[in-house]
């Protein structure tokens, strides 16, 4: 029986958790065939529990940086002679630890190396402006001990095969895989929501964090509000103002804003139904590995103004109605959205989707046949 082990000691929230809860879904079936033993390495099993699975939790403390990398180049090493022979090391968490290891893979989805940071961020978010300042170098280590590296988009893959001297058939472009749409059956939470329908409504749903840059969407309604008075329009952004540093000085200068409305987090039903009746969805963040809200959204066929970046093009390929703006000017954005309110929209687009080079899996099950065979 060939043993697999999965590190992911570092994902407890967000996207990240739910790679991880999609990587042992799919080998809980694997596992329970008898042919293949898997071991997960995790801060909580309850965040990711899946039957046939072995668990190894490693509650390291929270945000701190020599924690945690003792456990990936001290720890996980000591783990795997402990559990050895392992067949297949697979980290989804950007390291590559030092383990011993017939094979090794990591699932690279930090996507901060790219991110220009502003001298801002240094007081509204230091870890973010850390992580894109020393990710490049912690990828580096050891990432040529790896037999492959699993990246989300074709842009990524290039920027590694480039930084890091990496053959191209090493890479694998691992597309995330949407989960299917929520029911919009009204419910409680969705029955709530309140848009006017006689305004044009533009919705950003995006976390909390300063390289979401939602002071593009709010210097441009203020420039939009300033051009076109007469004309009606709302936009609703997922933030609430209260979260941290960066949300509570986005508040406190365009908290009163008439045109804007900070309508906080938003379960998944939600989201859906601002997506449902939303005209317009403007994505401006300065760095993603996709930009899921992009693919989501796109299913309703409406106008999408994105930042006009690598990870927002390809992650738009193959959809209708777009345009780019240069996420640093919001007077372009502004002048997008003015086309729009006068129903103008000849600068849209349809995207041509781009063909996928190979190494590519479009499923954890297709991932895996590559990893494992």
């Amino acid at each position: 029986m060939k043993r697999i082990v999965i590190s992911a000691v570092n994902l407890k929230v967000g996207g990240t958790l739910t790679i991880l809860r999609d990587c042992l879904r799919h080998l809980s079936g694997l596992a329970a065939t008898g042919e293949y033993q898997v071991i997960a390495l995790v801060y909580d099993r309850k965040l990711a529990d899946y039957p046939h699975i072995e668990y190894i939790e490693l509650k390291w403390p929270k945000k701190n940086w020599g924690n945690r990398l003792w456990c990936e180049y001290v720890a996980m090493r000591k783990i795997s002679v402990r559990l050895a022979p392992v067949f297949l090391w697979l980290s989804l968490h950007d390291t590559t630890p030092s383990v011993r290891a017939q094979r090794r893979a990591v699932y690279c989805h930090n996507s901060f190396p790219f991110y220009r940071w502003k001298m801002k961020e240094i007081l509204f978010a230091p870890r973010i402006v850390l992580f894109s300042l020393f990710s490049r170098y912690v990828y580096r280590i050891n990432i040529h001990k790896n037999k492959y590296v699993i990246v989300q988009q074709q842009w990524f893959r290039k920027a590694f095969t480039h930084w890091f001297h990496l053959p191209d058939e090493s890479v694998i472009v691992a597309p995330p895989v949407l989960q299917r749409q929520p029911s919009m059956k009204k419910s409680p939470n969705t029955a709530s929501i309140e848009m006017d329908e006689d305004e044009y409504s533009f919705l950003y749903a995006a976390t909390s964090d300063s390289h979401k840059n939602f002071e593009c969407i709010c210097r441009a309604s203020v420039l939009l509000r300033q051009r076109m008075p007469g004309l009606k329009f709302k936009v609703y952004l997922t933030v609430k103002g209260d979260e941290n540093a960066y949300t509570r000085w986005l508040y406190s200068h365009w908290g009163k804003v008439p045109a804007l409305a900070f309508v906080g987090y938003l379960t998944k039903e939600q989201l859906y139904a601002y997506y449902q009746r939303s005209n317009c969805l403007i994505f401006s963040s300065k760095v993603e590995t996709w930009g899921l809200p992009i693919t989501e959204f796109a299913v309703f066929n409406k106008p999408m103004l994105l930042s006009d970046l690598p990870y927002a093009h390809e992650t738009a390929a193959g959809c209708e109605q777009v345009a780019f703006f240069h996420p640093d000017r919001p007077q372009e954005l502004a002048a997008q959205m003015a086309k729009l309110l006068r129903g103008d929209h000849s600068f849209l687009a349809t995207l041509r989707k781009e063909e996928v080079l190979p190494p590519v899996a479009e499923s954890w099950e297709k991932l895996f046949h590559m990893l494992l065979k």
